[in-house]
């Protein structure tokens, strides 16, 4: 199912390759001001044409449903209008490897008009803005660390890196950090519905996420006790360090909530791989067409953000 959260729910509904995509919001507060830009700065930095991203643009101009003041509700919907639906026709024949299309034609019977697209990350992007409105003063913020294992500290590495793989038909991941202040102690319950649980939930629900670590992380595996602990410095219960990345026992701590996505490299790439014809049942040189990204997780860093503030909402709900 497309829906997610208790109080603070969210469905999204749409595919990329039909007229639009959008997210219905429940549980959004009626005196939450809110004008269309407010959107803007988050659309910009998901927005695709830069180096390494896809070529296909869109408007990405949100329209805009308000019925808080009737039913509680509120629409934001995403025209479509630079979609080539047939330039995945060949996906029913040969699925693409590294992507959804086999398991969406054995389980759905169709490839569903690109549901499985970063281009559903838009009405995430759109759902956040409105809930990190919702839970100011806490701040969410994430950046991209890492391109291909390096640093985005060395901005002309990775230009580069960028430039030699879109040569090569190729793709990249990258590593996404996200840091969420202000964040208040009690947030989270035990068990299932510890805050590490529900937060990687929406995390792994962004297509191409790989993996999720909060603080050390899996550093903590090679760590002595001494050293990854967090030992308190005052009564407000401050850490020295804060390698449990600001949770314990699935509860939120008072400290600065740290975590971090690996994004894989795009699944369409143009470089010819070997994979099955299912059509003709043998094997062949596959080269996927289309518009694709070099590296998906220069546009993530926005949809991280919004999924995190999105539980954030729910749970101060």
């Amino acid at each position: 199912m497309d829906t997610f959260g208790q109080r603070f729910r969210l469905e999204i509904f749409g595919a990329s390759h039909a007229p639009a995509v959008g997210v219905t919001l429940r549980g959004v507060p009626a005196s939450l001001p809110l004008a269309a830009g407010d959107f803007v700065a988050d659309l910009l930095r998901r927005k695709s044409g830069a180096k390494g991203t896809t070529p296909r643009i869109e408007d990405d101009l949100p329209q805009i449903d308000d019925r808080r003041g009737s039913d509680g509700t509120l629409t934001i919907t995403f025209a479509n209008r630079n979609y080539r639906k047939a330039d995945y026709a060949a996906f029913t024949d040969i699925p693409r490897p590294g992507h959804a299309d086999f398991v969406a034609l054995r389980k759905y019977g169709s490839l569903r008009d690109g549901w499985f697209s970063g281009r559903m990350t838009l009405p995430l992007v759109a759902a956040g803005v409105v809930a990190k409105k919702m839970i100011a003063p806490v701040s969410v913020q994430a950046r991209l660390t890492e391109v291909g294992g390096i640093s985005t500290d060395d901005a002309a590495a990775v230009d580069r890196l960028l430039e030699e793989t879109a040569l090569a038909g190729d793709s990249l991941g990258g590593i996404v950090e996200c840091r969420c202040n202000e964040v208040p102690v009690g947030l989270g319950e035990p068990f299932f519905d510890s805050l590490e649980s529900l937060l990687s939930h929406a995390l792994f629900s962004i297509p191409g996420i790989r993996g999720v670590e909060f603080g050390d992380g899996f550093a903590a595996a090679r760590m002595k006790g001494s050293e990854h602990n967090d030992p308190f410095i005052d009564a407000a219960g401050h850490t020295a360090r804060n390698g449990a990345g600001g949770i314990n026992g699935g509860i939120a701590n008072g400290n600065p909530i740290v975590l971090r996505v690996a994004v894989k490299p795009t699944s369409s790439i143009r470089k010819t791989q070997q994979t099955f014809d299912f059509t003709h049942g043998r094997m062949t040189g596959f080269s996927v067409p289309g518009r694709h990204d070099v590296c998906f997780a220069l546009r993530v860093p926005p949809v991280v953000e919004a999924v995190t503030a999105c539980v954030l909402a729910d749970l101060i709900l």
